[in-house]
């Protein structure tokens, strides 16, 4: 199979001068570079446009090459391009490839490098480099309990990482941390390359439920069951807090779904901000009453008002 024409490679003509094939040649390179393009045959086009551009950049090749063609190349003073060369940036020159990273890699490094490239110089040429790449961050989803994630501790975990390694991490878990909060656990990500510093682990954040808490934001609710004539007569109950206890009064009339606040007695978060306690009050009808109790319930009853005699949809209903 033919080689393809070395100026319609670089997209030029042939009385093309050097800076206008200089300017297509870092044009085609910031295109095809394979650490820049990713499709399948982008090494084999860019070892193409570097062995055109080896050619017509310089005087003498260029000159065998208009006369012979591809032939000139190979022929005696040819010294032509070698076949498979690399497709590195050490075939870049330095100039090119300034024109081209310069801007994002300057002041980087006060050496003569930029960014971990080495520009050439002394030791036999140019070596091939890459730009140092910041590790993949992970993520993983972890379950902590209602206690922990309410007044804070420390939870090992167990995560695996970029290469398959499992590994113990010992997690800080703020104060009043919310469900679906993300924490960050920074260096323990996916390796970094060319230098580069490693990736993070964020975690998010699941709360286990607890036995008879519940969370509303900062606020701590608790379900209180009272009797009949604990709610007609009022009683004081003692309920756990997170530190300590209360001893809560249930004003007499109180009903089923009220809600009794003890400020400042919920979660506290890092920054000392604090929500409240609220016990949710629940009235238990009873069970199994022996006949005299059911009698005296009935009389009871009877010298009660209606509670449903003001509800609007009363008079819907037929007498």
């Amino acid at each position: 199979m033919s080689k393809r024409d070395y100026y319609d490679i670089l997209g030029v003509s042939k009385g093309a001068d050097g800076p206008t094939i200089r300017n297509a040649h870092r044009k085609l390179v910031r295109k095809l570079h394979p650490d820049v393009n990713k499709e399948s045959d982008a090494a084999e086009r860019f070892s193409e446009v570097q062995e055109a551009y080896d050619v017509l950049s310089d005087e003498s090749k260029r000159a065998n090459y208009d006369r012979y063609g591809h032939a000139g190349m190979n022929g005696p003073g040819g010294s032509g391009p070698q076949p498979g060369a690399g497709a590195g940036w050490g075939d870049v020159d330095p100039e090119t490839f300034e024109s081209i990273f310069g801007d994002f890699f300057r002041g980087q490094s006060a050496s003569g490098q930029a960014g971990g490239f080495d520009f050439g110089g002394g030791g036999g040429g140019r070596t091939r480099a890459q730009p140092p790449r910041r590790g993949a961050d992970l993520e993983h989803d972890i379950t902590v309990s209602f206690l922990v994630a309410a007044k804070g501790g420390t939870e090992t975990i167990r995560v695996t990482d970029a290469t398959g390694d499992v590994q113990s991490i010992d997690v800080k878990i703020p104060p009043g941390i919310a469900n679906g909060a993300t924490l960050r656990v920074r260096g323990k990500g996916g390796s970094g390359s060319g230098g580069g510093s490693p990736g993070d682990i964020r975690l998010r954040i699941h709360i286990a439920d607890h036995p008879w808490y519940r969370r509303d934001g900062l606020d701590l609710l608790m379900p209180v069951p009272i009797t009949i004539a604990e709610a007609a007569q009022g009683v004081s109950v003692d309920l756990p807090l997170l530190v300590g206890s209360v001893s809560l009064r249930v004003p007499p009339g109180t009903g089923s779904g009220a809600k009794l606040r003890v400020a400042g007695k919920g979660i506290s978060n890092s920054q000392g901000v604090s929500g409240d306690f609220f016990a949710i009050i629940s009235i238990v009808g009873p069970k199994d009453l022996s006949e005299d109790d059911l009698k005296r319930m009935a009389e009871v009853g009877e010298s009660l008002p209606d509670p449903r005699a003001s509800l609007p949809w009363r008079d819907m209903i037929g007498s």
